[in-house]
C-alpha cells in the first residue's frame, strides 16, 4: 500500500464565507446571512493631549523632572546636543524626556544628571520641590474660591464676644 499525500493544505473556515454580491437574494438553498459588523480601525495619533497638564490635576512626574532637566541645562546655557552626547543619549530621546514625553528610566536620568554636574537625587529633590510648589498653590486657589463662595453665601455681619 503505498500512502500518497497530497501538498495541499486543510483550511479550516473561522467564519462563513461572504455571500457573492450577486446572490444576497436569499434563496431556499442559502439562508439568509446577517450583515457584516463595520471593522474598526483604532484611531492614531497622540493618547494623551499635548500641552502642559491641565490646572487643578497634579502634574506627572515626568513633566517635572523634564522641566528640571531643561531648566538646569538652560541654565548652563548648553545645547541639548552637548548634553546628550555627554550623557551618551539620543538626542531626540534627551528631548522627548525634557518635554515629558517619554518616561526615563533611572539609569538615563543619572547619565543625564551626571552629563550636567548634578547627582540623581538632586534633580529628584528640585523635581519634588517643583511638585510641592504646585500642590500648595493648587490647595491655596482652592481655599481661596472656598472661602469666595462661603462668603457669597453668608454676606452679613458676624459679632464676636
Amino acid at each position: 500500500m503505498s500512502d500518497h499525500v497530497t501538498n495541499r493544505a486543510r483550511v479550516i473556515p473561522l467564519r462563513p464565507a461572504a455571500p457573492e454580491p450577486s446572490s444576497t437574494v436569499p434563496t431556499a438553498d442559502a439562508p439568509a446571512r446577517a450583515p457584516r459588523p463595520p471593522v474598526l480601525v483604532p484611531r492614531r495619533g497622540p493618547v494623551a493631549p499635548a500641552g502642559p497638564a491641565p490646572t487643578g490635576k497634579e502634574p506627572l512626574w515626568r513633566d517635572l523632572v523634564g522641566d528640571v532637566l531643561r531648566r538646569e541645562r538652560l541654565a548652563q546655557e548648553r545645547t541639548l546636543k552637548d548634553v546628550a552626547e555627554a550623557a551618551r543619549i539620543s538626542m531626540p530621546y534627551l528631548s522627548e524626556v525634557e518635554r515629558g514625553r517619554k518616561e526615563a528610566s533611572s539609569e538615563v536620568l543619572a547619565a543625564a544628571a551626571r552629563a550636567l554636574g548634578l547627582g540623581l537625587t538632586d534633580v529628584l529633590s528640585l523635581a519634588q520641590r517643583e511638585l510641592t510648589r504646585h500642590t500648595r498653590a493648587e490647595s491655596v486657589r482652592g481655599r481661596s474660591a472656598s472661602a469666595r463662595s462661603s462668603a457669597a453665601r453668608y454676606d452679613g455681619m458676624c459679632l464676636a464676644a
